[in-house]
Order: structure tokens, then sequence, then C-alpha cells
């Protein structure tokens, strides 16, 4: 926390600690709004992984066009950085950072449950027949580079590896702090690269639309970010 607020709330403790709760307040509700997408979703997938016979809609996408691949991949990517937004939430008293990953998990739960509910809309499974890998929808775009199941449980451009993820949950304060901006720059880039070929290449004028704001908002959140490891004498990973 920085000095300003610690004079702040040295001189006024009740609005201090009002802040405080009304944090703590916003993370329980953005947390049991996450959660809840996420257990949704995974019961979404089992059901899929049961039944992939279920009629598809009148004038849905196809299961293997480029609205509902983007859909299966983002939400898979989106639930990622929900997960690693919650840790770091445990991880530091940085209240920018913390911030930071409030939003980024508030808005990527909500456009997850978006997505998954289109594929529902559209009778379609949550996820790909056949075995076939991430990404693969985006052709030469995604192929050998982004596409596949990768070491370590790494399935789309950008995302962490578990190992990754474990050495977050091991880090305190500043370390946690860096790590994380550093894994979700990486993270933002793979999404971004994934809207875009939607923004181009999807055939539905809302996910079109949805898409194109994910590239609007994790580009200025990359931003952000950059800032932020330069305040902490750190910069993206190359």
């Amino acid at each position: 926390m920085t000095d300003s607020t610690d004079t702040t709330d040295s001189a006024d403790p009740a609005s201090g600690a009002e802040r405080r709760k009304t944090a703590r307040v916003r993370w329980a509700a953005g947390a049991a709004v996450a959660l809840a997408l996420l257990f949704a979703g995974a019961a979404a997938v089992a059901s899929a992984r049961e039944d992939t016979s279920a009629p598809r809609a009148a004038g849905a996408p196809a299961p293997d066009s480029d609205d509902a691949g983007f859909a299966r991949d983002m939400a898979v990517h989106h639930q990622q950085a929900v997960e690693m937004s919650f840790i770091v939430r445990d991880r530091t008293e940085d209240e920018d950072v913390r911030r930071l990953a409030y939003d980024i998990a508030n808005t990527q739960a909500n456009q997850r449950g978006m997505l998954l509910g289109w594929l529902d809309l559209w009778g379609l499974p949550k996820v790909a027949a056949g075995g076939e890998p991430p990404m693969a929808w985006m052709g030469s775009g995604g192929g050998h580079e982004h596409g596949g199941q990768h070491a370590d449980g790494v399935l789309m451009a950008g995302m962490a590896s578990r190992a990754e993820l474990e050495r977050l949950a091991r880090l305190d304060g500043k370390q946690a702090e860096v790590f994380y901006l550093q894994l979700m720059t990486d993270h933002h880039k793979g999404g971004v690269a994934m809207a875009e070929a939607c923004a181009s290449r999807c055939t539905v004028p809302v996910e079109q639309r949805l898409a194109r704001g994910m590239v609007e908002g994790q580009q200025s959140e990359l931003g952000l970010m950059r800032d932020m490891l330069t305040e902490r004498k750190a910069r993206p990973r190359p």
C-alpha cells in the first residue's frame, strides 16, 4: 500500500477501514460470480463430453466454424486468466495489482459466460469433436505456432504452464506482482491474436463485436501492465 494511502488512513481510520471493507466485499462478490461461471462451464464441458449429438439450432454456426472454435478456445483461455487473478489476489497487498486482477477476473468471467452461453444457444458442444487441437480453426494462423497440446499443460498461445501457475502461488509481494504481470502480459498477447482472428473471420455479428471489444480492452491493459512492470523495475518476458 502506498504512503499516501497510509497517511489518509491514519488521519481517518474509519474511512480507511471502510475502503478496505468495500474492497473485500467487491472481491467476494466477484469471486462468487466468477466461481459460479467456472463451475457452470465445467459442468457444461462434462455434459458435452457425455452427449455431443444434441441437435444444432437452425441457422447456428457449424461445429467446425470459426465462430464455434473461437467461443470454445477463448472460454478456456479466459478461465486461466481468472485463475491467475485469484491466485495473485492472495499473494500481494498492493492495491493497484489487486484492482487490475479484480477487473480482469470479473471481465473475463463474464465474457466466458457469454461464450459458453452462445455455444448452448447454438446447440454446439463445448469441446471440439474428434480430438481437434485448440486453435485449429485459425488454420495457418494458428496451426503449429498456436495450436496443439504443448509441454506442461500449455494448450494455447500465451497460456501459462502448470509449473508457472504453481510458482505464482508460492511467490509473495513484489515477486508475485511482477510474475503475475509478466504471465498476464503473455496471456493477453495470445488472447489478442485470437480475438483479432475472430473479428476478421467470425460471421456472427455479436461475437465479432465481443472480439473487437476484447482486442481494445486487452491492448489497453497491456499498456497498463507494461507501466506497472516499469514501476517495479521489471519488464515483460522476451
